[in-house]
């Protein structure tokens, strides 16, 4: 830390709030909350994989405080992305599972009553923006004709407005993963009213976060009140092959052999490390489009003058395996799927600071209420830890020392993995339908890439992460059985 706590919060004070001396006159910030789908925590330019192109990020980073151990509990797009918007564990959210025609039947969708932070926002004088992949409400007969809700498994639905959660400008979808023709509802569209764009989703994306930015002729919003907007981008998710060809060409020229060291990636020929091997190029193009826009995200508040006045944060909402483990992509405890990242611009508070704090997807809702100082509007049934000291410089009291994780199976919740991860060892309990309980333990000081389930010889360690396990089952009134 290169301030002092008390100069640092003086300064970011002075820089977010109008210098006035009544805190009634106070300007409230703005927040920015962009979030890409399916970008591990490492698929940074200043991470361990340095050969990705993320200058625009690499800057931000250099402003802002960097959470290098955040996680998605249940690293799967619905579970994540409900976790993160009602602060609530899965089973309480009723979220279980991804949000599909398959688990309609279960009741799995963000519900209606959910008092999501947006609503807090929304009744505390924000207005609030949506532009994206939304992927929260179950599709429904007569499905939307899309490309994904062709076959079995429909994707794809409207998010009526009495659903959206206090965000009263929507650009949105379900899910619809491709990339290059995306599709949209807007603020006003029926369910049958959505439109086609020949546009990549996420450069069109930032041109409608740009123009929420500008709110030419109030267009967009009320420019008398602070505003929070949502800037869901879906690639890097599959398929990866949908990006423009100038993203491409930033890696034409790489030997891909020199994006295949790690020895958790399978060797060349294999199944899987040809996978990898066929799909890590894009994803790493994906990557810096991404990364791109949000350059220009960040530009349009430098432009309209409001940068000093707006929260920024990065994140996503799990990461990918992309063959890693023979893993195709996520919803495992590897770390490829689970590290994310989470990255935090406070004007005049943060500047380049790393944090190793065990950041997850419940402590976001409590994190950002509290950045716009609405601590004490965060329900009390929520678990979650508030880190906006940690984002002020200050060291964390009662921080968690852990975080745990979760995989559900369709109609039980009594089947799946439930595990704990500290900052050293990821301990986990796996039982699917048709197998057996199997224990998991790595320790990630030693054995980074997870190589090595040690559970066998470390009695003691398994005990007691178990122990701590049995403790958040408990906290969570989730019914998972430990035999």
């Amino acid at each position: 830390m290169k301030l002092n706590v008390v100069a640092r919060l003086f300064v970011g004070l002075g820089a977010i709030f109008t210098s006035t001396c009544s805190i009634a006159q106070q300007k409230q910030p703005n927040i920015i909350f962009v979030f890409p789908d399916q970008m591990r925590g490492e698929a940074m330019g200043f991470e361990d994989e340095v050969l990705v192109k993320t200058p625009s990020l690499d800057q931000f980073k250099s402003e802002a405080v960097n959470f290098t151990q955040a996680i998605a509990n249940y690293p799967v797009c619905s579970p994540t992305r409900a976790m993160i918007f009602s602060g609530l564990y899965p089973i309480k959210n009723k979220v279980t599972l991804n949000v599909n025609s398959e688990t309609e039947k279960y009741g799995v969708e963000l519900q209606k009553d959910a008092v999501c932070w947006s609503d807090i926002l929304a009744s505390n004088g924000y207005d609030l923006g949506y532009v994206g992949k939304w992927h929260l409400d179950s599709p429904r007969e007569p499905y939307i004709k899309c490309k994904n809700n062709v076959g079995k498994m429909k994707w794809n639905e409207w998010c009526s407005p009495d659903r959206r959660h206090g965000f009263s400008y929507w650009h949105a979808y379900g899910t619809y993963d491709y990339h290059l023709n995306p599709m949209y509802w807007d603020t006003d569209s029926p369910r049958n009213g959505f439109k086609f764009y020949n546009e990549w989703g996420p450069i069109h994306e930032a041109n409608k976060a740009i123009e929420y930015i500008k709110n030419t002729e109030g267009k967009y919003r009320d420019g008398s009140k602070p505003f929070a907007l949502v800037v869901s981008i879906n690639p890097p998710h599959t398929p990866y092959s949908q990006v423009p060809q100038k993203y491409k060409d930033i890696y034409k020229d790489l030997d891909v052999e020199k994006l295949c060291t790690k020895p958790s990636i399978e060797a060349k020929g294999t199944k899987w490390g040809d996978h990898y091997r066929r799909n890590i190029k894009n994803y790493y193009a994906c990557i810096s489009g991404v990364d791109e826009q949000f350059g220009r995200i960040l530009k349009s508040l430098k432009d309209q003058g409001i940068d000093d006045n707006t929260i920024v944060v990065f994140t996503s909402d799990h990461g990918d395996c992309m063959g890693i483990h023979e893993k195709i992509t996520k919803n495992n405890w590897f770390e490829e799927s689970m590290r994310v990242p989470f990255i935090v611009k406070v004007p005049g508070v943060t500047e380049g600071d790393d944090v190793d704090y065990q950041l997850g997807s419940l402590d976001i809702y409590p994190t950002l209420l509290g950045l716009l100082g609405m601590a004490d509007k965060v329900p009390s049934n929520l678990k979650g830890y508030d880190y906006t000291s940690v984002i002020h410089g200050e060291k964390a009291k009662d921080a968690p020392s852990h975080q745990w994780y979760m995989r559900m199976v369709y109609g039980t919740h009594k089947k799946g993995s439930r595990g704990v991860r500290n900052e050293r060892y990821t301990f986990v309990i796996n039982r699917m339908k048709g197998e057996g309980q199997k224990i998991l333990l790595y320790d990630r000081k030693k054995d980074p890439f997870q190589m090595k389930n040690i559970a066998d010889k470390n009695k003691r360690i398994v005990r007691k992460m178990e122990t701590i396990l049995r403790e958040d089952l408990k906290k969570y009134n989730d019914p998972f059985v430990i035999k």
